[in-house]
């Protein structure tokens, strides 16, 4: 799924567009035990309390793609019988009015799903008649070619509110409020099946995570059947050791430097796509040969380490290997940001027989906000 893909489906989140049949809910302890359930039509909800769960299932589609939202695609042994495609397409086929299937999937998260501490399950089935599209992409509600049926799972932390004081306005005082247990937005969540160029696919499932470095390996690899992809953090990690492989002795400032401000003009370039940027092995070799340094031994020590840095899925996403709001230079003593596009200020150069790390000022510089005169002394 791309950016315009989630986007049209959480715009069903909202009482004019709402395709929301049903809603199921299971609130499990510490202990990993179910305390109560919920089943209810969804449009049978108070329109207060359906805004509160519109508030929920769109945080479960927010975030970066690749950091927050990763699309997982089910391996083929997944989708034969008793795999989890093959659960999960049982699942969304009884719009969760199996008490049996649905107990099912309860089971499943709370045995793969690692958290200490009480949590709900919310998992919402629906129903969305996707209009067609003219020629000047406008859409024909009257034209519509399929219905793409999903559910959407949603875990959510409840936690136990912070003491305090409030007002009570019948009794004209203040009281120490009440404690109460309080449901937070989504920690992790998944949406399935697919929603990919506006038709379904059954084959991929769309995972949430509010945290992108804890992805919750269990409940992917255990629940989903899926291969753990590469976190946005490890993918960071695994090409700084690329870098590092490939490049040897000469990884030097200038390197990284030219490294980082070409990935930064691609992304610029490629902003309004609704694909983020993913770097294949020919993009990463052609970004280090710009470094100057690549010669046919480097090449090879490429090749060699590649595999290992990309993942199984074999390539890279621009967006968690730099930054494109800032460009940081620490030393064990001094730390220097810039936004990225201001890098070519920061200049290495000889003072005195060592290398220096040069910023040139102006007459606009603050010391502890403090303006102070930076202007040469005329001789």
């Amino acid at each position: 799924m791309n950016k315009k893909d989630i986007a049209e489906i959480k715009k069903q989140f909202t009482p004019e567009n709402c395709a929301i049949t049903r809603i199921c809910g299971c609130y499990v302890d510490g202990e990993k035990n179910k305390r109560t359930e919920m089943k209810e039509a969804f449009l049978s909800l108070p329109e207060e309390g359906a805004f509160k769960y519109f508030e929920i299932f769109r945080k479960a589609l927010s975030g970066t793609l690749g950091k927050n939202l990763m699309n997982l695609e089910f391996p083929l042994e997944a989708e034969r019988e008793g795999g989890a495609q093959e659960f999960l397409f049982r699942l969304r086929g009884s719009r969760l009015t199996e008490e049996e299937v649905l107990e099912e999937l309860y089971d499943k998260i709370i045995a793969s799903y690692a958290y200490g501490e009480n949590y709900l399950i919310l998992v919402i089935h629906g129903a969305y008649d996707i209009p067609g599209k003219a020629a000047d992409n406008q859409e024909m509600f009257d034209a519509s070619e399929e219905v793409y049926e999903y559910l959407l799972c949603c875990i959510c932390p409840v936690k136990l509110s912070k003491p305090g004081l409030y007002y009570n306005t019948e009794e004209n005082c203040f009281q120490t409020r009440l404690r109460d247990w309080l449901v937070d937005m989504p920690a992790s969540g998944f949406l399935f099946p697919a929603f990919e160029e506006r038709s379904t696919d059954i084959h991929r499932l769309l995972y949430y995570s509010k945290k992108p470095e804890e992805l919750h390996e269990e409940l992917i690899e255990e629940f989903f059947g899926c291969p753990l992809p590469v976190s946005a953090g490890g993918q960071k990690e695994n090409f700084h050791v690329l870098m590092e492989e490939t490049l040897g002795e000469d990884l030097s400032y200038q390197a990284v430097k030219t490294i980082h401000e070409t990935l930064n003009t691609w992304i610029e370039e490629k902003k309004e796509e609704p694909e983020p940027l993913e770097l294949t092995r020919a993009e990463v070799r052609r970004l280090f040969s710009e470094t100057g340094v690549m010669d046919e031994e480097k090449l090879e020590q490429f090749e060699r380490s590649y595999e290992s840095c990309a993942g199984s899925q074999g390539t890279l996403l621009a967006s968690n290997v730099t930054s494109t709001r800032k460009f940081e230079v620490k030393t064990p003593h001094v730390m220097i940001q810039v936004e990225p596009e201001y890098m070519g200020l920061l200049e290495t150069k000889l003072v005195e027989g060592r290398l220096c790390l040069v910023v040139p000022v102006d007459d606009e510089v603050e010391v502890n906000g403090m303006p102070v005169r930076t202007a040469m002394k005329q001789e």
